[in-house]
């Protein structure tokens, strides 16, 4: 390109450049009560203050029949810094639902919480009643670090409050500067200078999202290395000596785009214990100078330094960071726990692990999950933590608390964990149909229905008790983490999906691409003899995708996974057991 030339930028970095710092017309098509969408420069704004504009895809057809517009609606995504939420804001966000939504909460993989079903004249209502309840939707989507993940370990040591406080500290430190969420939805005072400043973000942001989680050292229960900056604490005689710093991960690709790729987080280096912040915007400084602004595909931290180096990043990082880059501390191997059930959390205390079926608390007439999570919050106010398995850890109970949790529960028709498989108490899936407008085939609605299948084959081969992890998503986005998962199914097109394997709890190895194109009907088939020379020749206690990488010629687990769709390990190799 000559020199002079102005670089090429996306559409979606015009918008932001000419937004004045996030407003766009936001506030103006708001008080438009004649219209129920925004249009495209506002609809990539808005996802900055925490929503997304959407449509139910089940009536795209029918009404489009009819000449009618789609059904807008929006999904409004709360940001909760390492999952933590205290009763009296849950309770509120259990009314916001039934009073601006579709009566649902929705908990994420990145411990926040989503509505579904907002309509435009409800949205500024519903955003306001979150702050009321001194929640934030702001940062929880958007060019900018998303929501900030923290250890879901829910035992009453004071490591584990660390760093569950160190994750809100960084959420604030890297919030936008800008006003305008405060302007448009909270009718705060208007910014009437010119000289507004966005100190870290500048005014075009980060060329995309990034994503920052923190826990201790040797802890899965975050998938760390998925993410674009990860903070491992190490502790040393009960306290935190520094953090191992991650960086580089990121699930999300395209199917059949070799340049796209699925890539685990590379050993960056060690930082002092007070530093966590400013590792945090340092790391997400170098993104906004070199991350590509052209093409949203690549604009993620994760392409920045397969192209350039990790080597490379660490001098750029040095260069900046007004603190020293140690080298990385030895730490134990990660391992996985759910917490699901009574625990004993310290101090005389208790925590109850809730399952909740891909995150979705709802009533339905069989199992009205909602309604005894209301009761019980309300009759024992827990302090909770959402975690990125979508599920919900009460903490803080009495023994006789936890009794009356398991008899709320069952009266409502909840299964209790303690009568769950393994198969789906580790399950997981996204969204999905009928709103994610992304969504190539169906996840959330269809999963209970595949776990069902997988459950009985896996009861036929003695395998009922294994842990195994089955995730499905309905595009290769990778929201519900599939490519770290033991068995994965990503959405292809209506009923079709790629099957993954050889992840694991542990979230520190990808899976392989194992079958490509394979119908909702024919998945078991598929894993039949996979899952058959696992239950007749694995070691001792072996789970599935160590039995999987043992026969994986190459000397160790992939750290990138290419969107070429490329089948690894054929089913005749496995089913054989060579």
């Amino acid at each position: 390109m000559p020199d002079g030339e102005p670089k090429k930028v996306s559409k979606v970095e015009e918008f932001k450049s000419a937004s004045r710092h996030l407003r766009g017309t936001i506030a103006e098509r708001l008080a438009d009560e004649s219209t129920t969408h925004f249009e495209e420069a506002d609809v990539q704004l808005l996802k900055f203050h925490g929503t997304y504009q959407q449509d139910d895809r089940d009536l795209r057809r029918e009404l489009r029949a009819a000449g009618e517009e789609k059904a807008y609606q929006f999904m409004v995504r709360v940001a909760i810094p390492a999952g933590v939420v205290q009763a009296e804001q849950y309770l509120a966000l259990d009314a916001i639902a039934d009073r601006y939504a579709n009566h649902s909460l929705r908990i994420t993989t990145r411990q926040g919480i989503q509505f579904h079903g907002v309509l435009k004249s409800n949205l500024k209502a519903h955003i306001k009643a979150i702050n009321d309840a001194l929640l934030t939707t702001i940062a929880a989507c958007g060019d900018v670090e998303r929501n900030v993940m923290g250890c879901a370990i829910p035992l009453d040591d004071p490591v584990y409050r660390i760093v569950r406080e160190q994750a809100r500290e960084i959420a604030i430190a890297l919030r936008p500067a800008t006003r305008a969420y405060y302007e448009i939805w909270l009718d705060g005072e208007k910014q009437v200078t010119s000289e507004e400043q966005e100190p870290l973000y500048g005014d075009t942001y980060l060329p995309r999202k990034f994503k920052t989680g923190i826990t201790c050292a040797g802890d899965a229960s975050i998938d760390l290395y998925s993410y674009d900056c990860g903070l491992l604490a190490i502790v040393e005689d009960g306290a935190i000596a520094g953090y191992n710093v991650l960086v580089g991960g990121g699930m999300g690709m395209t199917h059949n785009k070799e340049d796209t790729f699925v890539r685990l987080a590379s050993e960056l280096g060690f930082v002092g214990p007070e530093h966590a912040v400013a590792t945090v915007q340092t790391a997400a400084g170098i993104f906004r100078d070199f991350g590509n602004r052209a093409d949203r595909r690549h604009a993620r931290l994760k392409y920045l330094i397969e192209e350039r180096g990790l080597e490379w990043f660490r001098e750029e990082f040095i260069r900046r960071a007004p603190f020293e880059l140690g080298a990385w501390r030895p730490m134990p191997a990660p391992r996985y726990h759910d917490f699901v059930g009574k625990h004993a959390q310290g101090n005389g205390q208790y925590l109850y692990g809730l399952y909740v079926e891909n995150g979705r608390i709802i009533d339905r007439d069989d199992q009205r999950l909602k309604s005894a999570l209301r009761a019980i919050v309300a009759r024992h106010q827990p302090e909770i933590i959402l975690t990125p398995n979508q599920n919900v850890l009460l903490t803080g109970l009495t023994e006789a608390a936890v009794d009356d949790i398991e008899t709320t529960l069952t009266a409502h028709g909840v299964p209790l964990p303690t009568n769950l498989s393994a198969a789906r108490r580790y399950s997981m899936a996204c969204v999905a149909l009928p709103t994610c407008g992304l969504a190539m085939a169906e996840s959330e609605r269809l999963m209970p229905s595949v776990v069902d299948r997988f459950e009985a084959e896996l009861a036929s081969l003695g395998l009922g008790d294994a842990p195994i992890t089955l995730r499905m998503t309905g595009c290769p986005n990778g929201c519900a983490r599939p490519y770290t998962a033991d068995i994965a199914f990503v959405g292809r097109s209506p009923d079709v999906y790629h099957v993954f394997v050889g992840g694991g709890l542990a979230g520190d190895r990808l899976a392989d691409l194992y079958a490509k194109d394979v119908s909702t009907g024919d998945l078991v088939a598929t894993l039949r003899p996979l899952l058959t020379a696992w239950a007749t020749k694995r070691r001792a206690d072996e789970s599935l995708s160590d039995f999987y990488q043992r026969h994986i010629d190459r000397d160790a687990p992939r750290h990138l996974l290419t969107g070429k769709e490329d089948a690894t390990m054929s089913l005749v190799q496995l089913g054989n057991g060579s």
